[in-house]
């Protein structure tokens, strides 16, 4: 176990189907492998079990990133490396996560996985773009409900011109010079 970096919380922004979940997977991997410790906070996970009952409103919007802004602070603060693939729609959500993180003297890394929206139509890997095309579904982020990307991250990635590799390189080169791995 490294016990040499501190933890931090490595957030994940972008549209439904931009890639969050597959490059914080891909990282996470590297990541153990030199022996960091290593969570990976996935939002469909945390909707299930730590957010059930939350529908997709704002201010449920909102508890949702707040609980696991919460949870990402508290094991950042342990030591660990957290990942989180998370929309987080609003800004200001967003920046309340940041300030509790450095409220604790907790890292935030805010990465916006950018990938324009019709490429996550194509990739659809939960076919939610289909359904809200068929008119099975409404509020889909970016669609029919609002998405404020960050106007300042730490870290942009344009995923549609790199792979989940190389986006999740760039995210651990950031990592290492910021010290943090």
């Amino acid at each position: 176990m490294n016990r040499h970096h501190p933890g931090a919380t490595v957030w994940l922004t972008g549209l439904p189907s931009s890639g969050k979940t597959t490059i914080a997977g891909t990282l996470a991997k590297r990541l153990r492998s030199a022996g960091h410790r290593v969570e990976v906070l996935d939002g469909d996970e945390i909707r299930t079990f730590l957010s059930a009952g939350l529908g997709f409103s704002r201010a449920d919007r909102d508890t949702n990133v707040q609980r696991v802004g919460l949870v990402a602070e508290l094991l950042a603060r342990n030591g660990v490396m957290v990942l989180v693939p998370v929309i987080a729609p609003y800004a200001d959500s967003r920046a309340a996560v940041r300030a509790r993180h450095e409220g604790s003297g907790t890292r935030y890394v805010e990465v916006h996985v950018a990938t324009p929206m019709e490429v996550c139509a194509e990739r659809d890997v939960k076919g939610l773009y289909a359904k809200q095309a068929a008119g099975r579904l409404t509020g889909l982020t970016g669609v029919d409900a609002p998405y404020e990307p960050p106007k300042e991250p730490d870290l942009y990635l344009d995923t549609q011109l790199q792979s989940p590799g190389q986006s999740a390189h760039a995210v651990q080169t950031l990592l290492a010079a910021e010290g943090l791995i």
